[in-house]
């Protein structure tokens, strides 16, 4: 589907100041589109009426540049000469984006505006058409079909979860909200659910170390969820969607232009599902019954002028449970049955200021407030966490360099009722960072950057990087960026393991700090070929060194989880390639491979790192019946054998998973206005990890080890009753427990 942009002109001349009265009219498929035409050399917005028109009085004739956002986030250039005898323009707007636009705004690779192109650093970027094809009510799961990037589901009974990103674990995930660091520490175990679709404006994904920028976190790559704009956002929005298991997510959304100056957008989230169902037949449910609200607020101030403020909120209320099909909350922390509940309050502020200065200063703030009520069985976890962050950096361009100068300061108080937090910690990490980007011709350019960091403990720490970029005159694109990168563990909120089940946390030393070295290599092409066809492919290889690295071992001792820096190092190092495809605008087609290896050498010896595959692949493959308004979108992913942690050498369960695909199939019909109805199936084949497994979790039938034998060194005996010396756990898991399910649903939007 196109939209079609039609500027019909009307231009009278005054002898003395040569003015040109303008008149534009937008159209989508004949109908008029109410949205913005924003027109670069005057640094004017225009918005368009009801019937799709707007005017301006244009002081000369000339050329003029303009960009047009469509309803699904999509940013289209153009340029037009504007005179007396060219009374008539035609502009076509694709009006889905078939995959990452070249000519997208990126700004996460450097923290500055950029076109996609031309960052030295290589950005991917997402938008809600995406996501849309396989409907989700949260961005966790919604990136499942990102290549290379992975939503983790860590406990059979909470479905905890963290993203990795080539391999890495969660933690190394720096996840960020409008550039604002503040998915974090507690909230990186529950809070990426709270993160509701319709709030996204587009998601941009780095994969490889941004420490240089960033800071603590950003070892193994990041993830900039961008709100949209209320200047942009539709004015009424609603999107309800439910499943054959019971599920519903509901999105609503609203966008008012409080004066001229003060455009406000206010979004709200609510997903449920209460119907536990237990197919696997082990007395527990296969997926955690949540009810769960999400309140969104942004402001933007004074949009036509080059000087920016924007102030968002959002709060975030989540009651989840998961545990033995009988459990009600008067079991709650008792030792009849079992049950994991969290209560989830959490508190979001974030802002952006333009300070009204020649030189471009920007300002960024955020303050969040998390707060975790948590029983898992009967241990409880009590944790709350307050973070307060702060950054002002300077942006100048001087000749062929591009300077970013800035210094942040980060405040973090954490305190939790765990064996590792006698105390209440309070953090404070100041923070100044420089780099500069230098353009040495038109086919070469490089990036230097470097951040200093102040921790209490570790002291300083120092993190550089450095970027390479060249772009041959047919159009291909190679960047090679390499740098260091460091973590500060907090391993309560970030080892979902050590809460749940009956292992016991070991900690044997003072935790060092993390550190990292990484080198990757992109490749990126597009051919416009005959027929209609436009291809792009993105290739890349990596390598990251760690030191000091820090991995849960499950081995030494099954019933101990234990912690410790590792007397060696570890190591990821892979390839992936994305391939697009856009046929004659019907057909559409992205295609991901990736081929890694992750582990750690200690002592001489390699081991593959648990929950991590080999090799990956995702697909969307969507084509569209214009004669019938339909649209088909065929999506899914398939993962190679993960290492698995098992509790003893006798433990029946496969060590390795096997291969394994999600597949998924969605109808899209849009042939009423302002509103699309769709439906389809998720998981088509019917996948579940216990698949070819005797069961998922340990002793599901004494799930508080009543009946347990040991020895005297704490280890479970072989016994008539638990032949094969097992304890209760819920960690064997590596996929979504939730088997095949229909999906229906209905969008509007005005």
């Amino acid at each position: 589907m196109k939209l079609i942009i039609f500027f019909v002109v009307f231009i009278s001349f005054q002898s003395v100041t040569a003015q040109v009265s303008f008149k534009g009219k937008v159209t989508n498929n004949g109908l008029p589109v109410e949205t913005v035409v924003y027109i670069e050399e005057i640094d004017t917005e225009l918005p368009t009426n009801a019937d799709g028109y707007f005017y301006y009085e244009f002081e000369k004739e000339g050329l003029y540049h303009a960009k047009i956002q469509n309803e699904n986030g999509f940013i289209q250039d153009f340029e037009w000469m504007v005179s007396a005898d060219n009374p008539q323009f035609h502009f076509i707007l694709n009006q889905e984006p078939v995959a990452d636009q070249l000519d997208e705004i990126v700004i996460s690779g450097s923290l500055k505006p950029v076109l996609r192109s031309e960052s030295l650093m290589p950005v991917e970027v997402y938008t809600p058409t995406f996501f849309k094809k396989n409907p989700t009510p949260n961005i966790f799961e919604a990136l499942q079909n990102v290549n290379g990037v992975k939503p983790q589901v860590n406990c059979s009974v909470c479905n905890t979860g963290d993203i990795h990103i080539n391999g890495l674990e969660g933690p190394y995930t720096f996840v960020l909200i409008d550039g604002m660091p503040i998915v974090s520490g507690l909230s990186t175990v529950y809070g990426l659910s709270g993160i509701p679709n319709s709030l996204i404006e587009k998601v941009e994904i780095v994969k490889g170390p941004a420490s240089s920028l960033y800071g603590s976190e950003a070892v193994g790559g990041l993830i900039n969820i961008i709100t949209k704009n209320p200047l942009y956002a539709s004015k009424y929005a609603v999107d309800v969607f439910g499943t054959s298991w019971g599920e519903i997510n509901t999105d609503l959304g609203l966008s008012l232009k409080v004066s001229d100056k003060v455009h406000w957008l206010m979004g709200a989230n609510y997903f449920n599902y209460s119907n536990p169902i237990d197919k696997n037949k082990d007395g527990f449910t296969d997926i955690t019954l949540q009810d769960r609200i999400s309140f969104f607020n942004k402001f933007t101030f004074d949009r036509n002028s080059k000087k920016q403020l924007a102030v968002a909120t959002r709060y975030f209320y989540e009651d989840r449970w998961g545990g033995q099909m009988n459990w009600n909350r008067n079991f709650r922390g008792g030792t009849d049955v079992y049950g994991e509940s969290i209560y989830t309050n959490r508190f979001e502020l974030l802002g952006l200021y333009e300070l009204p200065f020649t030189e471009k200063i920007t300002s960024q703030f955020s303050f969040t407030a998390h707060d975790q009520n948590s029983m898992y069985g009967d241990t409880p976890f009590l944790a709350k966490q307050n973070i307060a962050f702060a950054q002002f950096y300077w942006d100048k361009t001087y000749g062929k360099h591009d300077f970013l100068v800035g210094t942040a300061a980060r405040y973090q108080l954490y305190d939790d009722n765990s064996v590792a937090t006698s105390t209440a910690d309070e953090t404070f990490i100041p923070s100044f960072f420089v780099q500069d980007s230098y353009k040495i011709n038109k086919l070469f350019s490089v990036l230097g950057g470097l951040r200093y960091d102040y921790h209490k403990t570790h002291k300083s720490i120092v993190t550089p990087r450095l970027a390479f970029r060249y772009e041959s005159k047919k159009g291909t694109i190679l960047r090679l960026n390499t740098g260091t990168g460091f973590r500060v563990v907090n391993l309560f909120t970030e080892e979902h393991a050590a809460l749940s089940g009956a292992r016991e946390v070991v900690i044997l030393e003072d935790l060092k700090p993390e550190q990292s070295f990484n080198v990757n290599l992109n490749f990126l092409k597009t051919w416009m070929l005959k027929d209609d066809l436009m291809l792009q492919a993105e290739a890349a290889a990596w390598y990251t060194h760690f030191t000091n690295s820090i991995i849960p071992d499950y081995d030494t001792n099954p019933n101990e989880i234990i912690y410790k820096n590792l007397e060696g190092y570890a190591e990821t190092k892979g390839i992936s390639l994305n391939v697009d495809a856009v046929y004659a605008n019907n057909l559409k087609m992205m295609l991901g491979v990736t081929v890694q290896d992750v582990g750690k050498v200690e002592k001489g010896v390699r081991t593959q790192q648990i929950l991590t595959e080999n090799f990956s692949g995702t697909w969307v493959v969507s084509y569209t019946f214009n004669n019938v308004n339909l649209t088909v979108d065929y999506s899914g992913n398939v993962y190679g054998p993960m290492r698995l942690p098992l509790v003893s050498a006798l433990d029946p369960r496969l060590p390795y998973s096997k291969t394994y695909s999600l597949q998924n199939i969605q109808f899209t019909y849009k042939g009423f206005k302002h509103f699309e109805i769709y439906g389809g199936v998720k998981n088509i084949l019917n996948w579940t990890p216990n698949k070819n497994n005797p069961f998922l979790i340990a002793r599901s039938h004494d799930p508080f080890d009543k009946n347990v034998q040991y020895d005297a060194n704490g280890t479970a005996l072989v016994t008539a009753e638990n032949p094969y010396g097992l304890v209760f756990d819920p960690t064997y898991i590596y996929a979504p427990n939730q088997g095949i399910r229909t999906f229906f649903g209905v969008r509007y939007s005005f």
